[in-house]
């Protein structure tokens, strides 16, 4: 059974705190992980959640400030001591290739293993495979950020009420699935439209165009909410939002799960973050993150 869920390291934007790791997410889908923003203590944070260098399938940067950067280089040397047995790609802004380089050869260490390297310099598509659509979007920020969109195909979703009606059972199921057709029934007369899951990752940046580009549609939205609306005129001058905005980004998208992150250490309650989303209508799920939270991706509509 596929397995799709959030998992939550860190927290705190800029600097840790006593309760806030920096950050760090790794996306479970399926049998693949994607490893987001692996700032100082990723690699401990990882241990206590669970999550093995082995589950790292691909590393995606939005851009290179410490908070979202400087555990690259324990990430990528655990990769390597762990021989993990498959290729790892590596997604960060073209612009800071220069630091990309810095923090893979930190230290000497012995490479075992395939870090494919895939720029980002410009909004597009970065990659396709069979479960998702892999594209980035760049977003507004004192330095050059992409946030990252996944998207999984169309599909169609079996019904028992029209299976039963054809007469289609046991072993013919499966057979129509992976075939399409069975005699003169098609897998259209017994099935409906499934739209695929949507998952984005829009950390540090102000309101733009790409952050609603990437937040349309989605089943989950992860997005940072560094300030609450009482700073928002901060906010904009350090390229930052607030959990209202992005309440209302998440309202106006359609977005079904709403996980904000990314909070300043002047905030220890984080309640206050959740009322504030309410308060700027958001209805959908909430979940205001804390360090080494899981979130299952809501179940496909």
């Amino acid at each position: 059974m596929s397995v799709r869920e959030f998992v939550v390291l860190g927290t705190a934007s800029q600097v840790p705190t006593r309760h806030r790791n920096h950050n760090g997410y790794l996306l479970r889908w399926d049998g693949e992980g994607i490893l987001f923003d692996p700032g100082e203590g990723t690699q401990r944070q990882m241990l206590r959640a669970g999550v093995a260098a082995h589950d790292i399938n691909r590393i995606c940067v939005t851009h290179f400030h410490g908070d979202h950067s400087l555990g690259l280089a324990g990430v990528i040397q655990r990769i390597n001591l762990d021989r993990v047995p498959h290729p790892v790609t590596a997604h960060y802004p073209a612009s800071g290739k220069k630091f990309f380089d810095r923090l893979r050869y930190a230290t000497a260490y012995r490479e075992t293993v395939l870090l494919d390297e895939a720029p980002v310099a410009e909004d597009g598509v970065l990659a396709r495979g069979d479960s998702y659509v892999l594209e980035a979007r760049g977003l507004s920020h004192p330095v050059e950020s992409f946030g990252y969109r996944l998207t999984e195909p169309d599909g169609r979703r079996i019904l028992p009420e029209l299976l039963a009606r054809h007469g289609i059972k046991g072993p013919d199921v499966g057979r129509i699935q992976r075939e399409g057709r069975l005699g003169e029934v098609s897998l259209h007369d017994v099935s409906e439209h499934r739209a695929g899951q949507r998952f984005a990752f829009v950390m540090d940046t102000r309101m733009c165009e790409g952050v609603e580009a990437l937040a349309e549609g989605c089943d989950m939205l992860v997005i940072e909410s560094t300030f609450l609306e009482a700073e928002a005129a901060l906010a904009a001058e350090h390229g930052h939002l607030t959990a209202a905005q992005a309440a209302r980004v998440a309202r106006a998208a359609g977005v079904r799960h709403l996980v904000l992150t990314h909070f300043s250490q002047r905030y220890t309650d984080p309640s206050a973050f959740e009322h504030e989303a309410r308060e700027a209508g958001f209805a959908g799920e909430l979940t205001v993150a804390a360090d080494l939270v899981r979130v299952p991706l809501p179940k496909r509509g």
